[in-house]
């Protein structure tokens, strides 16, 4: 019986450090989501990017992708972000979606311009480079070497 009761004990204090931590995992890692502007960007290819993906400047966390659609006339996948407070961007700053290494996460990262005017909150950057497809270029990469190999043996 006392074997039972400090194994139950046991148990409850190993549930209480692993829900401390994923409190501290998902207080760590993000910007409140109440403060901050929004803005919106335009590409051409967002795949692999998801609401909840980080924005990044400089490698640092600066925001957060809040909403991601579908722009019926132009076909562009629409990425609404929203940025810290602090963070003024220049008007002209570009906007791209990269991958955290091979198989990492993906997220915007923002290049600053050089423009005196800022962005405001609901404004469009408009420089934009959509993610690029790995697994679509390592395929390209492996059948041009095929080829080439076919070739080198005729």
């Amino acid at each position: 019986m006392n074997r039972n009761a400090i194994e139950t004990i046991m148990g409850g204090v190993v549930l209480l450090v692993a829900a401390g931590f994923v409190f501290l995992a998902f207080q760590s890692g993000t910007v409140d989501r109440d403060s901050g502007y929004q803005l919106s960007a335009e590409f051409d290819n967002a795949s692999g990017l998801a609401p909840g993906a980080d924005v990044r400047m400089s490698g640092v966390k600066i925001g957060l992708v809040t909403a991601q659609t579908l722009d019926p006339s132009t076909f562009f996948a629409v990425v609404t972000m929203k940025i810290d407070d602090t963070v003024q961007l220049p008007r002209d700053t570009s906007a791209r979606i990269l991958a955290d290494g091979l198989l990492g996460a993906t997220f915007v990262s923002l290049e600053p311009g050089g423009d005196i005017e800022t962005l405001k909150a609901g404004e469009q950057i408009t420089f934009t480079q959509g993610s690029i497809n790995v697994v679509d270029l390592l395929g390209r990469f492996i059948f041009s070497a095929a080829e080439s190999a076919g070739k080198s043996k005729e």
